[in-house]
């Protein structure tokens, strides 16, 4: 799956996420800095879902309505690095093709998947 993340996503995700055959477009390499509006604007343009840990991206779809590719908000406090990979990468691989153009948070718990709204 083709995705960008943005520089809240931990290395270690990204990492394992490109081994396991992902495209994952890092706003790291690409543009660092890049305003929150810009990585979205970058991922839509993309046609790719962000992967973020950054609340602020909500704010942005749901108050803002701004146009968005999808979105996959990681909310995976107190695990090991390695540990956030691994279920990110078995997450996005399993619900994949459910991911473009809904607003996603994952949790130790649960893959809540919200399809995109029309408004």
């Amino acid at each position: 799956m083709k995705c960008v993340a943005d520089e809240s996503v931990d290395a270690g995700i990204v990492q394992v996420s490109r081994q396991a055959g992902h495209e994952v477009m890092l706003i790291a390499e690409m543009a660092p800095s890049m305003t929150d509006a810009g990585v979205l604007a970058l991922a839509n343009d993309s046609s790719a879902p962000l992967v973020t840990a950054d609340k602020d991206f909500g704010e942005l779809v749901f108050r803002q309505r701004r146009a968005h590719a999808g979105v996959l908000l990681i909310r995976l406090y107190g695990l090991e690095e390695s540990a956030k990979a691994a279920l990110v990468v078995s997450q996005v691989s399993s619900h994949g093709p459910e991911l473009p153009g809904a607003f996603s948070v994952l949790t130790q718990d649960a893959l809540r998947i919200r399809p995109k709204l029309l408004f």
